[in-house]
């Protein structure tokens, strides 16, 4: 059985990292390159950085930016945002990402993701999907949203996640829109009809509030690895304390 992954996640807006609760009311949370010194400091398996207004404002990642935060880590660093091209792509991975992810250009292109898979190895190209659950009916199910959780663009989460597996992608990261900054609890039944969904891991996010929480994640929910932000930013729990919580519930970690 491979480890489970404990990976902060860096979410940027003009050169800071922020916070808020379900996509809105974002709070500064410090400077990106002191928040990856000091995660790979504590023991992080990997750090995911994503510029989560490069979409919508169709502006690129500043690349000087990725570079001083890669020189500054040594554990794998994936890099998302704006990435709407193989060229786009192949400069984040220059810069020093490890891996990168696609979002709404994948939606909008979705042989972006064969492509650059064909291009650098489906290892380092990662698939964001935001999903929330569908409420207008009785129906059951989540759609995709895009452009920082402002645009539904109408598909099933599942469908989306199963295509882009076939595609090439090698990994899912999937955040739930409703639990994101709520600290209620990872939406388990969306993640783990994800992971039941595709063979290649699947990344949980959005909700992480307690320990419990992630060793709900990782065990109900089926997910490869959990990605948190607020309760690590602001120091409410360390990587060290996850691990040794999930160590003690028999869950193997790194």
């Amino acid at each position: 059985m491979l480890a489970k992954r404990i990976i902060p996640c860096l979410d940027v807006d003009n050169g800071r990292v922020v916070k808020g609760v379900k996509f809105v009311s974002l709070v500064d949370a410090g400077d990106p390159v002191e928040q990856a010194k000091r995660y790979d400091l504590e023991g992080a398996d990997e750090l995911t950085f994503l510029d989560i207004t490069a979409s919508s404002d169709r502006r690129d990642i500043v690349a000087n930016l990725v570079r001083r935060v890669a020189d500054e880590v040594f554990i794998p660093f994936t890099v998302g945002g704006g990435l709407r091209t193989v060229e786009d792509v192949r400069a984040i991975l220059r810069a020093g990402a490890d891996k990168i992810t696609l979002n709404t250009a994948a939606l909008e292109n979705p042989h972006l993701i064969s492509e650059c898979a064909e291009t650098f190895g489906s290892q380092c190209i990662v698939v964001a999907v935001d999903a929330r659950r569908r409420r207008e009916s009785d129906e059951t199910g989540w759609d995709v949203y895009t452009h920082g959780g402002r645009k539904n663009v109408g598909i099933d989460a599942l469908e989306w996640i199963m295509r882009a597996q076939q595609l090439g992608a090698g990994e899912i990261l999937l955040t739930s829109m409703d639990c994101d900054g709520t600290k209620d609890g990872y939406d388990v039944q969306l993640t783990r009809a994800a992971a039941d969904s595709v063979k290649i891991p699947v990344i949980a996010s959005g909700g992480a509030g307690k320990l419990e929480h992630f060793h709900a994640a990782l065990t109900s929910g089926g997910a490869s690895a959990v990605l948190a932000a607020s309760l690590f930013h602001f120091g409410e729990l360390s990587i060290a304390q996850v691990k040794e919580y999930l160590g003690e519930q028999d869950v193997l970690v790194r």
